[in-house]
């Protein structure tokens, strides 16, 4: 018996769904405890070229046919079924089959007399039939009752000689059930099946049987280029049982159901699993060269909405592995919800987020400082679609200036008098820097300067400086320049009559940003690469934009004076090992000594100039901690503000003067003692300017 249904299954597949076909014959059902290929029925020898080609052609002949042409073959067929309903309704009156005989040939003549025009004025003939579904049916339901009006009134009314009075009720019910049943039909062979044998569809399987998978598998039902294999859960429970006709499997198989099935793409509908889950799902999937996809969040679930345009590409913050730490509402709001807030470089990746973050603190006003037209207009216009949907309003006041010039931040500080300022006005991309010295050092030096000093000048409450890990024992001008930046603010803390709580906050790469090596890599990954990577040992921190913004508003809010903040970065990541796990991720496989055919080649091309292999966060030992797990509080040294101003005149009359870049870099060496710029870029850039 058992050999017998398996059999039927053999012959039935592949008319189903020939794409599927031989992948499940083919041992695929030894998932289920089967292995036909020891039966010697190996029917991948089936010819599917046949298959695929002259039904496929025999359909589109159909569907390319003019409308009227569709109409009419259509039109011809329904009589056909008018008058099975008769053969059949008169058939289960008598219980006999009569076919030509008068009773059955008059009874049908008045039928069709009367369908016709009641179709075609109910407009049954003007709707697609292919594309046919409940509105279709419904349709042809109201078609076949109105049929039964004028049938009641000429077989029962007026008492049809010879015709049995229940043949005008019986009618209509078979006819409609007939014509329904062949709309469907038509469907399924003119629009799926067509779909089907056309184009390869996609092996996918579901990674959660809760109701997220299940709301997901329903609207994959109507994907024709997918085939869903099945559900993997955790709970063991579920394995070997069948949700809606679609087989569990339990996660200790997964493996083995990846490839015994010849899976291409696996959808994770676990939106509910905390981030730690989701790595280790992520990162055992990885190893099977399969694409991944993801559910985003609870949201669709909750609505009951989920389809297939909800799943996204997997997220490379969702490998860092570690939850996040809900923001305290009482910190976020401490210094923004009702004052007046400056943002400068707020186009960029940081202060872009910082925009967005601080309208939902509900502040007085928010000033967008920022010295790109592009970058200014695109997050002005962000922010005024975002309180069109959250449905409150904050006013929003734009300049467009850069804080490199004194007079234009004495300007603005004086006009809008902002009681928080964030400072995330910088040059940041290290080798731009490294190539440009001096306007690098004026942008990100100068610009703190005129900034710190127009603050203290209209009495700013909290001022933040957005810093970073290149600070820290820094290799290049970019590094070395912010580390300037924060001992100004250190300094500045320290004079005894200054009212402005300054503040500083370091933290490492943030995912996602202009410049940062993941939209670079997405892109070599999607035009075929290769990947280029400077050294396969390089390691850098990684954190979520929002999760750094967030972070930044609650250090101001606990800054006393002078700190600098250092915000919990995690584990460093090997960029190499980032740069396998987006490939992998992407259905790919990498390209290297042990796959030789991979997809993707990771090139090395050596390292920038400037560029470091290892990211620091401290330039002390013994961090303090705060009253926040994710907010250290560094312990780092300072020189007096006297030092500071002297150094600081240097550098302003050499950008202002000669424009040296030897010059600049002997200054920012007796500032910044860790940072001894390379002899062979000294050498290159004295050849520049000679």
């Amino acid at each position: 018996m058992t050999l017998t249904i398996i059999r039927m299954i053999e012959f039935i597949v592949p008319f189903c769904h020939p794409a599927s076909a031989s992948s499940v014959i083919r041992g695929r059902m030894s998932v289920a405890g089967y292995d036909l290929m020891e039966k010697g029925r190996d029917i991948s020898m089936v010819d599917e070229t046949a298959w695929q080609t002259v039904p496929a052609r025999v359909l589109r002949l159909l569907v390319n046919q003019t409308r009227d042409m569709r109409r009419f073959v259509a039109a011809i067929m329904d009589g056909v079924l008018c008058i099975m309903a008769v053969w059949i309704a008169y058939s289960l009156r008598l219980g006999t089959w009569n076919l030509f005989s008068a009773p059955v040939i008059s009874f049908a003549g008045v039928a069709l007399l009367f369908w016709y025009p009641i179709a075609s004025l109910l407009g049954i003939y003007r709707s697609l039939i292919r594309f046919s579904g409940a509105r279709t049916v419904a349709g042809l339901a109201i078609a076949c009752a109105t049929l039964a009006i004028p049938l009641l009134i000429v077989f029962v009314v007026f008492r049809w000689p010879v015709v049995p009075r229940t043949l005008a009720i019986l009618h209509p019910i078979i006819f409609l059930m007939l014509l329904a049943s062949s709309r469907i039909t038509i469907r399924f062979i003119l629009l799926d099946l067509l779909n089907i044998i056309s184009t390869k569809a996609r092996r996918v399987l579901v990674y959660g049987a809760g109701r997220a998978g299940q709301q997901l598998a329903l609207s994959l039902r109507h994907e024709t280029q997918v085939y869903l294999v099945g559900f993997v859960d955790d709970d063991v429970r579920l394995d070997g049982q069948r949700l809606d006709g679609i087989p569990v499997f339990h996660t200790n198989r997964l493996e083995t159901l990846l490839s015994d099935t010849d899976v291409d793409e696996v959808l994770l509908a676990i939106p509910s699993a905390s981030r730690g889950r989701r790595r280790e799902i992520i990162e055992r999937l990885q190893k099977t060269d399969v694409y991944v996809r993801s559910l985003p969040s609870l949201t669709h679930i909750i609505e009951g909405s989920v389809t297939v345009n909800d799943l996204r590409e997997i997220q490379i913050d969702e490998l860092l592995g570690r939850e996040a730490v809900a923001p305290n509402q009482v910190l976020m709001g401490k210094t923004i919800a009702g004052k007046t807030v400056l943002v400068s470089g707020s186009g960029g990746s940081i202060g872009s987020e910082l925009c967005r973050q601080i309208v939902l603190c509900h502040p007085k006003k928010l000033i967008l400082l920022e010295q790109s037209e592009y970058a200014l207009y695109s997050i002005e216009q962000e922010l005024r679609n975002m309180m069109k949907s959250v449905g409150y309003d904050v006013p929003l006041t734009i300049e467009l200036a850069t804080v490199a010039e004194r007079s234009t931040m004495i300007r603005i500080y004086r006009h809008h008098r902002p009681d928080t300022v964030f400072h995330a006005a910088a040059y940041k991309h290290v080798p731009l820097v490294e190539a440009n010295p001096i306007s690098g050092v004026r942008n990100n030096v100068m610009g703190t300067l005129h900034s710190v000093e127009a603050a203290e000048a209209v009495g700013v409450a909290n001022f933040t400086l957005i810093s970073t890990d290149k600070a820290v024992r820094p290799t290049n001008v970019m590094g070395a320049s912010k580390r300037i930046c924060e001992l100004i603010l250190q300094a500045y803390a320290e004079k005894p009559d200054v009212s402005t709580i300054f503040s500083m906050v370091r933290f490492g790469n943030v995912l996602g940003s202009s410049g940062s090596v993941v939209p670079l890599f997405k892109a070599q990954i999607a035009s075929g690469g290769p990947i280029t990577i400077t050294h396969r040992e390089i390691t850098r921190y990684f954190m979520t934009i929002p999760e750094a913004a967030q972070l930044v508003i609650q250090a101001t809010a606990m800054a006393k004076g002078g700190e600098v903040f250092v915000l919990d970065m995690g584990q460093p990541v090997r960029i190499v090992d980032l740069a396998r796990s987006m490939v992998r991720l992407s259905g790919l496989t990498v390209r290297d000594r042990e796959q030789p055919d991979g997809d993707i080649e990771i090139i090395e091309t050596g390292l920038r100039p400037g560029e470091k292999l290892y990211e620091e966060l401290l330039i002390g030992d013994n961090p303090e901690p705060t009253n926040h797990p994710r907010i250290l509080r560094a312990q780092e040294k300072l020189w007096p503000w006297s030092t500071i101003t002297q150094a600081l005149h240097e550098i302003d009359e050499v950008i202002r003067g000669s424009g040296n870049p030897v010059l600049m870099m002997e200054i920012i060496h007796r500032l910044v003692p860790e940072y001894t710029p390379d002899a062979i870029w000294v050498a290159q850039l004295t050849k520049r300017i000679s």
